[in-house]
């Protein structure tokens, strides 16, 4: 995967994510709206088949888009390590 800043301003970020399909973008777009301080959480994908996703940040200013985004990322990474845990105790 392979991330590219292509807007950084104090209240809007726009990343390009190569690589990632509508589940990653989905489900991070979804953990950011958790955020207090977000105005916008979206993505774009114009074409699925020769298109990249852009991820879209807004906030209100109080928290940059930047941190926003590495927050929900680490809340993503717990849940999943949360899920992993859970599977494989249920399956055993």
């Amino acid at each position: 995967m392979e991330i590219k800043i292509l807007d950084d301003k104090k209240t809007k970020l726009v990343i390009e994510v190569k690589g990632a399909d509508h589940t990653l973008c989905n489900a991070i777009k979804t953990e950011i709206w958790n955020d207090k301080h977000v105005k916008i959480a979206t993505y774009s994908i114009r074409h699925p088949q020769i298109s990249v996703p852009h991820i879209i940040i807004e906030t209100d200013g109080e928290e940059s888009p930047r941190n926003a985004l590495i927050n929900a990322v680490q809340r993503l990474q717990k849940n999943d390590a949360r899920f992993k845990k859970e599977f494989a105790s249920a399956i055993r």
